[in-house]
């Protein structure tokens, strides 16, 4: 069985193809489908509902280990996006041609990346407006996860080329001009590391995430443009439960 295969049916709600997610049972983020049923919906939903690594998290800045934990080496390029509209978010796929990240002595291809509204993490209580999500897998199945919390202010270069190409629902393009993921990642490298899950179901247990400590900005009419798609499409966060939070650089 192929990494490829592993990580395509670990993300069926997010790095499929919305057609092939079509056969996935229903889920959303309110009224009968939404986070609290999640595990109720599959069996291959129950690490949603009994998972005890579960993400997102409420992060307490002053409980977060400060660490000389395994450096995070991006290697990140400009690609050509294929830019999703999957009826959860607006999804960008790589192609795999956007470069790696690696952490220790694992790589990890960045495949894909996509927004919630509002931010799924928070850092000590305090919700952002968005939050952006790029994921990368590797060959055993294990996915690194980089979340960026985006906070009102300067209108962000990324957006502003994305935003006008989002696609109808269901539909998808990839666009000719390369993209800079760069663009969406804060200056400082500070970030908070945890293993913890999929923020969708199936909620597998498989990621490592680094959060960046310091957040990006985007506009009040970028933010209030995702939001009229997809509002409050976050996962409420989860109990850390005897997980530790490291604090890196």
């Amino acid at each position: 069985m192929s990494w490829k295969f592993l990580v395509s049916t670990a993300l069926i709600g997010f790095f499929a193809q919305p057609s092939l997610a079509e056969d996935a049972p229903h889920w959303g983020y309110g009224g009968d489908t939404g986070p609290a049923a999640w595990a109720q919906l599959a069996a291959d939903f129950a690490a949603c509902g009994d998972g005890a690594a579960q993400s997102p998290i409420d992060i307490a800045s002053d409980s977060a280990l400060a660490a000389q934990a395994a450096a995070l080496e991006l290697n990140w390029t400009s690609f050509n996006p294929e830019i999703v509209n999957n009826g959860h978010t607006i999804q960008i796929n790589t192609g795999e041609a956007a470069g790696s990240a690696i952490l220790g002595e694992t790589e990890f291809t960045l495949l894909q990346f996509h927004f919630h509204h509002l931010s799924e993490h928070q850092i000590d209580g305090k919700q952002s407006p968005m939050e952006a999500h790029f994921v990368h897998g590797a060959e055993n199945g294990d996915l690194l996860v980089i979340g960026v919390l985006i906070e009102e202010g300067d209108e962000n270069p990324a957006m502003a080329a994305l935003w006008p190409t989002i696609p109808d629902s269901g539909e998808s393009w990839v666009g000719k001009t390369p993209l800079d993921p760069g663009l969406l990642l804060p200056k400082e490298d500070s970030a908070y590391r945890y293993m913890g899950s999929l923020t969708t179901p199936p909620c597998s247990e498989i990621v490592t995430w680094n959060l960046m400590a310091a957040p990006i900005t985007a506009s009040t009419e970028q933010i209030e443009a995702f939001a009229a798609l997809y509002a409050d499409n976050y996962r409420p966060v989860q109990d850390l439960n005897r997980r530790f939070v490291l604090k890196t650089n």
